[in-house]
């Protein structure tokens, strides 16, 4: 089996990629990544490293010849953004990407969604891939990652869709080290009451479910699945439990959740008006903070044979354990 692996030197990417190699059935992976970081880095006789950019339809052709299996995990992803750059790099190169696999005969397409796409700055819980979707969503990045997943399941490829919930774990570079920052910038509260209750994953258990998409016939083809660890936490908590581990205490002092909003749509505005960078605080990024959300796996159990194995817990001290070295 060659595999095409976009987003290869990214955190998913690069977990992936570690357990692909492993897999005998797996002869040759082409590794499609924009830079190399050593952190995000493996050296194996099957690894081919490709850098490019999937928006360029000629360079998508190349690293897609050959390939049986196409296993999509790059995207843009951010609170903030102009919308064409999502376009571009959330919906053009699932085009390209799609074009190309039509081509060449590809057999099977894994692809990365997001959660996102179901965030409507309130409380929600136990949603199913089945509920109704906003009728707006809650920025760029959610729309345009529906718009992709709208195309594959028009393309008559056979594929599975993955919404994973907020990865953790060794290599994370986004989640918890944001909050890691926030906190040694003095810029980390608690918003709201803190008893916001949230689904976490492991990414290892995410690259479970990706292998067992390389593996899903039949019924578990051509579906859209909620991947989770299956054991909703207390966020605040896990934030507190990451910072404790490296000798960081979280502030007690809590700030209420209309106000931080109320600035961050400030900022937002500020920004949009004048130099379009990323303001300090998003609308979604405080919602993330603050509201309730989890998400029901029982379709993954069910007909992909999905087993959340590796605990949040485990996944916050195989994080911690990655972060020091890191920092040394």
């Amino acid at each position: 089996m060659n595999v095409v692996l976009t987003g290869a030197t990214g955190f998913l990417g690069y977990r992936t990629l570690e357990r692909l190699v492993e897999l005998q059935e797996v002869s040759s992976i082409t590794a499609v990544g924009r830079t190399i970081k050593p952190t995000h880095h493996i050296k194996h006789e099957k690894v081919n490293y490709v850098m490019g950019d999937l928006s360029n339809a000629h360079f998508v052709n190349e690293v897609v010849k050959g390939a049986d299996v196409i296993i999509h995990a790059a995207a843009l992803s951010s609170p903030w953004g102009k919308t064409a750059d999502f376009k571009n790099a959330n919906v053009v190169s699932q085009q390209h990407l799609i074009q190309a696999a039509k081509e060449y005969g590809v057999k099977k397409y894994i692809y990365i969604s997001t959660p996102s796409l179901y965030f409507e700055l309130k409380d929600k819980l136990n949603i199913k891939e089945s509920d109704q979707l906003p009728k707006k969503f809650i920025n760029a990045y959610a729309a345009t990652k529906r718009e992709a997943e709208i195309l594959l399941q028009s393309s008559g490829i056979p594929f599975v869709g993955l919404r994973p919930r907020a990865l953790i774990g060794r290599g994370d570079t986004v989640i918890m080290p944001r909050l890691i920052r926030a906190f040694d910038e003095g810029k980390l509260k608690v918003i709201g009451n803190g008893k916001n209750i949230v689904d976490l994953t492991s990414v290892a258990n995410v690259v479970d479910a990706i292998l067992l998409g390389l593996k899903a016939e039949g019924n578990a083809l051509n579906q859209l699945y909620n991947i989770s660890n299956g054991e909703p936490v207390l966020l605040w908590e896990k934030v507190d439990l990451v910072l404790s581990k490296l000798g960081k205490t979280l502030p007690t002092k809590k700030v209420p959740f209309w106000l931080v909003k109320k600035v961050a749509g400030f900022m937002e505005f500020k920004s949009r008006i004048t130099n379009q960078e990323e303001p300090a605080l998003t609308v979604y990024g405080v919602g993330t903070l603050t509201k309730s959300f989890t998400m029901d796996i029982t379709k993954a159990k069910t007909l992909l044979g999905y087993v959340p194995r590796v605990s949040t817990d485990e996944a916050v001290e195989e994080f911690v354990n990655w972060y020091k070295t890191t920092q040394a």
